[in-house]
C-alpha cells in the first residue's frame, strides 16, 4: 500500500499472523492506506503464501510467511505480536533496542504486576523490565500516552466492552465502583484457531454455557483498569459466557447508583462525544452484536429498570476488531500521527 497521511509507508511487521486475531490484522493492514507489511511470521506456515493459508487475502496479501528474525522484524517500524502468552516476552526487548515500536496482542503487558501475571497465566513474567513502559492500549483512556508510546499491551475483548460501558459512570463517581457486575458472552472465535472439544460445532451449536466461574484470566485485567479510573479499590463480579455465533462479546452491566435522580444519557453521550469508535444509541436501544460485526466500534446503551436500585449498561463490541485487531490499529494510527480511524471506516457486514 502506498502512504496518504505520512511522507512514507509504516514498514510493518506481524508476528503470529495465523490465528484469528492474526489474520483479522492481515485484513485491516492490507487496506490501509499508510501500511505497508513488510514481514509476516509463522514458525508452523514458513515457506506458506499467506493467500495459500487464507484465501480470504488472495490479491490483497502478497507476503509469504517466515520465520520470526529479530533481524529482520527490526527493519520495520512497528511489530505487531498477534501470538500466545510469553512470546511477546521473549522478542519485545530486541526490537525495542533496535527503535521498533512493539504493539503486542496478547497478555503478556497488560497486567503491572508480575506476580500476579505470573498466577493467571501459568509461568514466570519473562520481560517484568518493560511492564512500567508499557501503556495500556484503550484510545479512549490513554490516548496521549499512546502517541508516544513505544511499547502498548493492546486491551484484552472482554476488558474492552465492559471498561467503556461503565467508563463514565466510574469517572464521575455515579455508582458505586464496590458493586461491579459484568455478564458478558462471547462467540467462539474469543478461543482462537486452535482445534479443542469445547469449540467444536456439535459442542456449542445449541447450546449456552458460562465458563471460568472460578475466575477468569481478563478478571485482574479489568480490575485494574477499574481501579486506575476510580483511584481505589473496586469490587467486580466477571462472569463470562459461550455463545453460538462466531464474532461478537455482549457485555451486561449492572451497576448501583449513588444518586437516584441524574441524567445517565447525557452522561454517556457527552463523555463519547468526541470518540471515534464509541456510539452511545437513544434512550430505549438494545445493542446488538451484529451491529459491530466487522468493525472497531463499541455500541453502547443505558437504561435504569423500574422498581431496581440497579442502573443496566449494554456493551457490544466484535471481539477480533475493537477487541484485538481494530484496536490494535487505532492504536498504530495514533503512534504513526495518522487520522485515527484510518483504515478502520468499514460499515458492519450484515446480516
Amino acid at each position: 500500500m502506498t502512504a496518504t497521511t505520512n511522507s512514507k509507508p509504516i514498514r510493518i511487521g506481524v508476528v503470529g499472523a495465523t490465528g484469528y486475531t492474526g489474520v483479522e490484522l492481515l485484513r485491516l493492514l492490507a487496506r490501509h492506506p499508510s501500511a505497508e507489511l513488510a514481514v509476516v511470521t509463522s514458525r508452523g506456515e514458513a515457506g506458506t503464501a499467506v493467500a495459500d493459508l487464507f484465501p480470504s487475502l488472495r490479491g490483497a496479501v502478497d507476503a509469504v510467511f517466515r520465520e520470526p528474525d529479530p533481524d529482520v522484524l527490526g527493519e520495520c517500524d512497528v511489530v505487531f505480536f498477534a501470538t500466545p502468552h510469553g512470546v511477546a516476552h521473549a522478542m519485545a526487548g530486541a526490537l525495542l533496542e533496535r527503535g521498533v515500536r512493539v504493539i503486542d496482542l496478547s497478555a503478556d503487558f497488560r497486567i503491572r504486576d508480575p506476580e500476579l501475571w505470573a498466577h493467571w497465566y501459568g509461568q514466570a513474567h519473562g520481560a517484568p523490565e518493560y511492564l512500567d513502559e508499557a501503556v495500556y492500549g484503550l484510545p479512549e483512556i490513554h490516548r496521549d500516552r499512546i502517541r508516544s508510546a513505544r511499547l502498548i499491551a493492546v486491551p484484552g475483548c472482554y476488558p474492552t466492552a465492559v471498561t467503556l460501558g461503565v467508563l463514565p459512570l466510574l469517572e464521575q463517581g455515579l455508582v458505586d465502583p464496590a458493586d461491579v457486575i459484568a455478564d458478558a458472552k462471547s462467540g467462539v472465535s474469543g478461543a482462537g484457531r486452535k482445534a479443542h472439544v469445547g469449540g467444536l460445532f456439535a459442542e456449542v451449536q445449541e447450546n449456552f454455557r458460562a465458563y471460568a466461574a472460578g475466575g477468569h484470566r481478563h478478571w485482574p485485567e479489568i480490575h485494574q483498569t477499574l481501579s486506575g479510573v476510580v483511584g481505589g479499590e473496586v469490587g467486580l463480579i466477571f462472569q463470562p459466557h459461550l455463545v453460538p455465533m462466531t464474532r461478537g462479546i455482549h457485555a451486561t452491566l449492572y451497576l448501583r447508583p449513588r444518586q437516584a435522580e441524574t441524567d445517565w444519557q447525557t452522561c454517556f453521550e457527552q463523555r463519547y462525544a468526541n470518540e471515534p469508535f464509541v456510539d452511545v444509541l437513544p434512550p430505549g436501544s438494545h445493542p446488538e452484536t451484529a451491529s459491530v460485526r466487522g468493525t472497531n466500534r463499541c455500541r453502547v446503551a443505558v437504561a435504569r429498570p423500574p422498581h431496581s436500585d440497579r442502573l443496566v449498561v449494554l456493551s457490544v463490541i466484535d471481539n477480533l476488531v475493537k477487541g484485538a485487531a481494530g484496536q490494535a490499529v487505532q492504536n498504530m494510527n495514533l503512534m504513526f500521527d495518522c487520522p485515527e480511524d484510518e483504515g478502520l471506516r468499514e460499515l458492519a457486514v450484515f446480516p
